[in-house]
Order: structure tokens, then sequence, then C-alpha cells
């Protein structure tokens, strides 16, 4: 009797659709359970992309905030696979390095790079290979080895490559992203639910113009207007992050957004500036 053929992992994973797919169908390589990270593993649902990201380090996290705030990105793919690993493997041997291997098994993995991302530039898509690594690693002789395969099989693709370290991050902002992130869809936030579409604009267009006034904390602004509509305590600031995050407003985000302080509104998005100034 034949024996059947034992499928390896590599194989398994391709045939779950582990590294292909764009937008929402895209499935990431690696998932957290894979790897022990540096940092906070962290999954979080996209905005413009509604899918689960998986990060391995805050740095990740923080990169992709960045990433979702940019009105030029147009996709994000996360642990991205250099398939096939045929091609890694001849890279390594060329550049006479030794390609990463299972630490148990002792078997070559199929490397990956942290971002693959997609920006419009001059009307078209163009994607980019992002690594992320912390500055400190930069010293270590195997990650700059690592990194040199990684840096030939995408400039054989003839795709931009780049490292991404702390210095390009700041970290400020996207601590700010994170803290507006999870308000983008109302309609998921109880409170809203029995609200209508207009009532949201007169929430909004009332919100927006106080807090362009200048004389009131966030806070103050948004206790208002809560106290105004009869709404549930906290609603005002629930609104104020929907409108950062939808950027219906824009705010200075390189600065710690404080609710308890005044806060100065750069601009108001067209949608909402007309009716702000007839008020």
């Amino acid at each position: 009797m034949t024996k059947r053929k034992r499928t390896t992992p590599i194989e398994k994973k391709l045939k779950e659709g582990h590294g292909n797919g764009i937008g929402v169908d895209y499935k990431p390589w690696l998932a957290i359970q894979d790897v022990s990270s540096l940092g906070r593993s962290t999954r979080l649902k996209g905005i413009k992309i509604p899918r689960q990201y998986e990060f391995l380090s805050d740095l990740e996290r923080n990169y992709f905030y960045m990433l979702e705030y940019s009105d030029l990105v147009v996709d994000i793919r996360e642990q991205f696979p250099l398939l096939p690993i045929e091609e890694t493997l001849i890279i390594a041997e060329e550049l006479g390095i030794k390609h990463p291997t299972h630490p148990q098994t002792k078997e070559p993995i199929v490397m990956s790079t942290d971002f693959v991302v997609t920006k419009i530039e001059q009307g078209q898509p163009v994607n980019l290979a992002r690594t992320i690594k912390y500055k400190a690693d930069l010293i270590d002789k195997r990650v700059i080895e690592k990194f040199e395969i990684e840096r030939l099989y995408w400039e054989r693709r003839g795709i931009d490559w780049g490292i991404v370290t702390e210095l390009e991050v700041p970290k400020e902002m996207a601590m700010n992203i994170s803290f507006v992130h999870s308000y983008a869809d109302l309609s998921n936030i109880e409170d809203f639910n029995k609200y209508s579409e207009s009532d949201k604009d007169t929430f909004s267009i009332y919100l927006i113009t106080n807090l362009l006034r200048a004389d009131k904390t966030v806070r103050e602004a948004c206790t208002q207007l809560d106290e105004v509509f009869n709404l549930s305590a906290g609603s005002g600031l629930t609104l104020f992050k929907h409108l950062i995050i939808k950027k219906a407003i824009e705010v200075d985000l390189m600065n710690k957004l404080d609710v308890n302080c005044i806060i100065e509104i750069k601009s108001v998005h067209r949608d909402y500036s007309e009716q702000v100034k007839a008020i």
C-alpha cells in the first residue's frame, strides 16, 4: 500500500490561505501564538480594512496606527511571507548567510516582512515593504544578515524595502490614535444606536462650535453637550473621539490629547465647516 505523504507545516499554511489575499481577505502568515515577541502582542480590528490584524510587538502596533491614519494608505498586510521559500534559500546561499531555521526541527522556515503597505502615488497603487525593528537590535550581526536576505528578495521584485525604527514612529501620536481608534463607528456604541444620522450631525455641530470657542476644556464642552441634549454621561467624549478619528476635526496629535485641557481645533472638515459658521 502506498504511504500517504505527510503535509508539511508550510503546505498546511498555504492550504489555509495564509499569506494570500488583499484587503479583508488577507490572512497573515504569522499569528500571535506562532511567535514569542518583544513587548505586548496585540490583535486589533482595522478601520479602513475591517479585519483582525496581528502585531508581534508594541512598535508594530504603533506603526499600524500611523498607517491607519494616513490618507495615502489603502491596504495594510502584516506578517507577509517571502515565498516561495526556495527563493530566500537561494539568496542566503548566494550571500553565504545561514537561512533562518526552526529552533526545534532545524528545518528552514518561511521568512516574513512585518508590513506590505499599499499606498496611492500619483493616482496609482504602489506596494512598499517595511520591516519594523527597535534601533538597539540593529547592532546584532545576525539581524542584519537576515535583513540582507529580505532586502534582496524585495529588490528582485522591484519593491521598495526599508527598516522602520521607533525613531520614525512618534509614540505620542500613536498613543493619541490609539485613544480614539475604537470610536470610528458610532453604530457599535450603544448610547448612539437610538439616534438618527441627522441627530448625530446636530450633536457634532454643537460640540465643534463649543470647542472652537476655546473657552472650555474638552471635558467641559462634552459635558455641556450631554446636558443640553440629555445624552448619557460620557456621550460627548465619545463623540469627540469619533470626530478626531474620522477627521471631521483636526487637532495636534503630536502632543498628548488631554481632555481636561482646552485643545485647539486646527481645522473643520468641509462637511461641517459651513454649518458651524452659520451658528
